[in-house]
């Protein structure tokens, strides 16, 4: 039985109130195993067919509404809340609420948290709903809590590209729950502060600094490599909520003004295999999720780095002043 809650006679109640006649429906990787069962209710409980999008997912800047455009009338997209987009298609949103006992993590959690008095919390999707309950026992236990929120995210939400809700709260510490070392360590290196992750699934509690540390230190062996490459290709993703060829076109301009060459490359799916062909280039930035070339670091034989990373590269930016990249839908490369 699933931990998640997929809330599948919401699901149904929906697709027949629409008398929807074909209907997408998208998941994150680590709910794909679902997709089946999922889509034998619904063919079973209502009029509709269904379209199981079989692409790697990433997020909702990644629901496959383009190319779903035609196929299908109706997408119900699963693991994650929306963002500031226009679909093509309308879409209904089911986070996968995850049915998991955080209370006894929490206490495993409070020697961790004995010298802090104000702690603020983020988490994913997943776990949104458990962010009353966390508070409570948080302030049961002596702690002030802050949550922030944002315009692309839901209040106490962190995304892979987006941590503007952790930003400016004044935490002594900052606790994410959730699985996974990529939001922990975006919420490490936007706040400077002591970050506590609890995994709800396995009970781990890690404290990020140093983990940090040594992604620090593999990101600046790529800056050093990167720096010897002078044929470079600008990676855009066709992915509307990664678009931002407009950012591309800047970097390509900077490199050109630089005496080096550059090539915007657009894609959907970005891993080293699409890049083979591309022999000539010596090295890629990525305007797309950040966390290609943070997490994926390893896969690529030619240095990967991130549009905040060229600015060290040619000197623009300071090693001191290292940032993860974001995509922001208010800033100017979004309008």
């Amino acid at each position: 039985m699933s931990i998640y809650d997929m809330e599948l006679k919401k699901v149904i109640r929906k697709i027949n109130s629409l008398n929807v006649k074909n209907v997408g429906l998208q998941f994150p990787e680590g709910l794909k195993m679902q997709a089946v069962a999922i889509a034998r209710e619904i063919e079973k409980n209502t009029e509709a067919n269904v379209i199981i999008s079989a692409d790697p997912c990433f997020g909702a800047c990644d629901v496959s509404d383009r190319k779903m455009n035609g196929i299908v009338d109706f997408i119900v997209h699963y693991g994650h809340t929306p963002l500031p987009l226009r679909y093509s298609i309308p879409t209904m949103f089911i986070e996968a609420k995850a049915n998991v006992n955080i209370k006894q993590y929490l206490e495993d959690a409070l020697e961790m948290l004995e010298d802090y008095s104000k702690v603020a919390i983020a988490t994913t999707a997943q776990h949104l709903h458990l962010l009353d309950e966390i508070v409570d026992f948080l302030e049961d236990h002596g702690k002030e809590v802050v949550i922030g929120s944002s315009r692309s995210t839901r209040k106490g939400q962190v995304l892979g590209c987006n941590f503007s809700s952790i930003k400016n709260l004044g935490a002594d510490v900052y606790l994410f729950i959730g699985s996974g070392n990529f939001h922990p360590l975006g919420i490490y290196m936007f706040t400077n502060s002591p970050v506590l992750a609890i995994d709800p699934y396995s009970g781990d509690i890690r404290e990020m600094s140093g983990y940090a540390d040594r992604i620090l230190r593999i990101r600046f062996a790529r800056i050093v490599k990167a720096r010897e490459v002078k044929k470079w290709g600008i990676i855009v993703s066709s992915k509307e909520g990664q678009y931002r060829m407009a950012l591309a076109k800047e970097l390509k301009k900077l490199l050109e003004d630089e005496g080096m060459e550059a090539f915007i490359l657009l894609m959907d799916h970005i891993n080293p295999d699409v890049l083979l062909p591309y022999m000539e280039l010596e090295g890629f930035v990525v305007t797309a999720c950040p966390r290609i070339a943070i997490d994926d670091s390893q896969m690529y034989k030619k240095p990967v780095i991130t549009p905040k990373e060229l600015e060290i590269v040619l000197n623009k930016r300071e090693w001191e002043k290292y940032q993860l990249d974001e995509i922001l839908f208010e800033d100017r490369y979004y309008q």
